[in-house]
């Protein structure tokens, strides 16, 4: 692998520095360590003829088995779906990590190989009493088997072969009565541990980076989606709404033609302005620039409720005009106001809307009814489509704040609560719009 890729060849990572420091100390070390103890004792000219060349061959297998297996541990990408064991060490058999993906265990035909050149060395040594140099194969076999397994696998491997290596020496020992019971039973089994320990200690770091290197990409690719989301939502509400009205004043237009050729050529000007801004906005969308305000959504719907022929009635509180807010809240009820009209436009046959807009205790609400409400669809036979107003209430409740919309009879009303801060400035009342007090009818406001 070449510095600044990662596993996968497709970018720069910090993974491979460690990669390759980790392949130096888990599959080099296995082969250094066997072949400078066991190579050594094979050299020694004092060790028996018949041992010492079964035993060369078996070190030469043993060690090309064990690079093997080791290097395509670290080539797997650990699990992440198990617990690790709080505070045991990696020797104990519960390190964090956490085993490899099911279906990628070890070459079997390498795992055996491994098996049967650990037990060739483990009997040359044992049959001419060398107690401390018999188990070095056998326990890097058994820290090999481990890599490959999930802690709670694990422990039993380790458990059961420390406990084993104290019976072949001992065995011997015994059976020679040469007085060397103790080390030929202890020190075996603590070579078993400390192999373990040595083996499973930097691999738990590599999968630990790995995981994480695993969650970075994630998180990248949540984060791309997230905003794709953001972005279908912003179009989803500009396109909507522009093509709503469109369409209305289209139909509009197309009654009038008749009667009133002069009012009708006034509203397909207006039509064509309204593609040209939808145009606009869509390029700001895209660009990432256009903000959506409440004051230019309270005014544009009045006048696009009242050409439809719908008495839209406005109260604002000339205390808490729209111009006072804060940028993120006048974008997130500009949004609200938005959707709100188009769906009077779409889902009712309403002959009344009221919006009502202000603010108390630092608190902005902004409250758009109607009546002449349809009947809800059946959602198991159309589900629900786009964003809409559950697409909002996802927005506001990351704000802090609260969308909530019920129906009464023929009655829909949608209620937006944002926190805007202690203090609110004042601004002056937002054009089209009407001062605290008797609510004034939005058909004046209609071109």
């Amino acid at each position: 692998m070449r510095d600044g890729e990662n596993a996968h060849g497709t970018g720069p990572t910090g993974l491979t520095g460690l990669r390759r420091h980790t392949w130096w100390t888990v599959p080099g070390m296995a082969a250094g360590v066997q072949l400078l103890f066991v190579g050594e004792w094979i050299l020694d000219e004092d060790v028996s003829r018949w041992a010492r060349g079964p035993a060369a061959v078996a070190l030469a297998v043993e060690v090309v088995a064990s690079v093997v297996l080791l290097t395509r541990r670290l080539a797997l990408l650990p699990r992440a779906d198990a617990s690790p064991g709080a505070g045991a060490s990696p020797g104990a058999g519960a390190s964090p990590e956490a085993g490899v993906s099911p279906g990628a265990g070890p070459p079997v035909g390498w795992l055996i190989t491994a098996c049967a050149a650990g037990t060739v060395l483990a009997v040359c040594a044992l049959a001419v009493r060398n107690y401390g140099l018999w188990a070095v194969a056998p326990a890097t076999v058994v820290a090999i088997v481990a890599t490959y397994l999930a802690p709670r696998a694990r422990r039993p491997l380790i458990i059961g072969s420390v406990l084993f290596a104290l019976l072949p020496g001992a065995v011997v020992s015994l059976a020679a009565q040469d007085g060397e019971l103790a080390h030929a039973a202890l020190f075996p089994a603590g070579l078993v541990a400390f192999t373990v320990w040595v083996l499973l200690g930097p691999l738990w770091a590599w999968d630990t980076a790995r995981r994480l290197d695993e969650a970075r990409r994630l998180e990248a690719e949540l984060a791309v989606k997230d905003e794709r989301l953001r972005f279908a939502a912003d179009l989803h509400d500009i396109q909507g709404h522009h093509l709503q009205v469109i369409a209305l004043k289209s139909e509009l237009a197309e009654r009038l033609v008749d009667a009133d050729p002069e009012r009708a050529a006034a509203e397909m000007r207006e039509v064509r302005q309204l593609a040209a801004d939808a145009l606009s906005d869509t390029r700001a969308v895209v660009q990432g620039y256009r903000r959506t305000t409440l004051d230019d959504e309270i005014t544009n719907a009045t006048r696009v409720l009242a050409a439809a022929g719908i008495d839209a009635r406005t109260t604002l509180e000339r205390t808490t005009a729209a111009d006072g807010l804060p940028e993120p809240v006048r974008h997130l009820l500009g949004l609200v106001m938005r959707e709100a009209t188009t769906n009077v436009l779409r889902h009712s046959r309403a002959r009344h809307a009221e919006v009502d807009y202000r603010v108390t205790g630092g608190l902005a609400r902004l409250r758009v009814s109607n009546d002449g409400a349809d009947e809800p669809p059946d959602t198991a036979r159309h589900p629900a489509r786009g964003t809409g107003l559950p697409s909002l209430g996802e927005r506001l409740r990351v704000a802090e704040g609260e969308l909530t919309w019920h129906r009464d009879g023929e009655h829909f009303a949608v209620t937006a609560r944002l926190p805007i801060g202690p203090a609110t400035a004042a601004g002056p009342v937002a054009p089209g719009t009407a001062e605290a007090g008797p609510a004034v009818p939005g058909n004046g406001a209609a071109r």
